[in-house]
Formats: C-alpha cells, sequence, structure tokens
C-alpha cells in the first residue's frame, strides 16, 4: 500500500535515483551529466540532509518512488546552503569558469550562488518546495497529497505562504500546479523559470 511517510537517512539514495530519474522536465537524466548525482547534489541533497524534518517520501511497500522536499524559510534556507552544503561539494565540483563553457558549467554554478533563491518577489511566499514523482506513481493523487503534506509542515513552521520554480518548457508541471490551485508570482526577471504561490492555510 502507497503511504507517504516522514523522511528516514535510509532514504537517500533513493530520494537521489528519483530524482535523477525525473531531472529532465519531469523525464530521465541518467546519463546526461559528468555524474548522475549533479543534479541530486543541487535538488535534494540540501534539503534531506540540511531539512530533514520538511521532506516526505511516497512509500509504495518495497521502495521510495516519490518525494517532496523543501523549507520553511528559503532566506535562512540560502544561508545555510553557502555555509553548509558547498563545503561539502566543492571537491567534487570546482567552481566553472565565467562565462561558463557549456550546460554544465551553468548547473555547477548555481552551486556557488545559492543566493539566487533570494527573490524579492517572493519574500511573501517564504517556504518553498521541490516535488518528483516517478513515472510509475504520477496521475493517481500521490503528487497533490504530498504536497498538502508539505504545506501542512510549512503552515506548522511558521510561514504564510510557499512558491515553487518550474521550468517555463515543462507545460505539465505547470498543469499539475494550476490544478492544485497556485497562481503565478510576478518577477521581475524570471529567466527560464514561472514562479507560483500558495497559501499554506485552507482558510
Amino acid at each position: 500500500m502507497t503511504t507517504i511517510r516522514p523522511y528516514r537517512p535510509a532514504d537517500r539514495a533513493a530520494v537521489y535515483d528519483v530524482c535523477v530519474r525525473t531531472a529532465d522536465a519531469g523525464g530521465d537524466a541518467r546519463g546526461q551529466w559528468s555524474t548522475d548525482d549533479l543534479m541530486p547534489d543541487l535538488f535534494a541533497g540540501p534539503y534531506v540532509d540540511l531539512e530533514p524534518a520538511m521532506a516526505f517520501v511516497l512509500d509504495d511497500g518495497e521502495r521510495v518512488v516519490g518525494y517532496v522536499i523543501g523549507t520553511a524559510d528559503t532566506a535562512g534556507f540560502a544561508g545555510r546552503l553557502r555555509t553548509e552544503w558547498l563545503p561539502r561539494v566543492t571537491d567534487r565540483y570546482p567552481r566553472p569558469p565565467d562565462p561558463p563553457r557549456g550546460p554544465e558549467d551553468e548547473l555547477v554554478g548555481l552551486l556557488y550562488r545559492p543566493e539566487r533563491l533570494l527573490v524579492p518577489e517572493l519574500a511573501a511566499y517564504p517556504a518553498h518546495l521541490h516535488i518528483d514523482l516517478l513515472p510509475s506513481h504520477q496521475g493517481a493523487g500521490h503528487g497533490r497529497a504530498l504536497i498538502d503534506t508539505f504545506r501542512a509542515a510549512a503552515a506548522r513552521a511558521g510561514a504564510p505562504a510557499l512558491h515553487v520554480g518550474v521550468s517555463s518548457e515543462n507545460r505539465r508541471a505547470l498543469g499539475f500546479y494550476a490544478r492544485l490551485g497556485f497562481t503565478p508570482i510576478p518577477v521581475a526577471d524570471p529567466g527560464r523559470a514561472v514562479y507560483l504561490g500558495l497559501p499554506t492555510s485552507w482558510d
């Protein structure tokens, strides 16, 4: 029976696996970069290691098949990325040149710019999340349940609202968030992202 439960340290490898298998706009990104750990080291590892209380997994009884991770305090988390996470990964990911030589350099460069999370227009939405599900478990309501679980945890942590950043090319994800009630947040320079927000309360 598929259930949502709090993250455990023993789930770390499974979370990394789900992350890379869904990192290509929802598709499998294995083999696309010099290491399959690159995307998880950017978008999964910092959250489960630094904010485990805000991490929840979807367990089908045999393995982790999805997760929702994030933070209730984006500003504080950005600071911890610089002081706690970056020192752990610099040996594996040396600072890339400026300008970057290609897409992988651009991704690695994100590790060295945690302040990218500090978008002024998002201040009223201090929590943020990442959610990923294996294709076998999509379209069955698990995504909504994971979002609701995180939303409640963010509310308990004192965040009045949360945000997500979605690639403007990921039409499926944009539709998913729209169905859950997320609304666009105007951002002056969003790059290739679309920012969406949601209150943490159900009032």
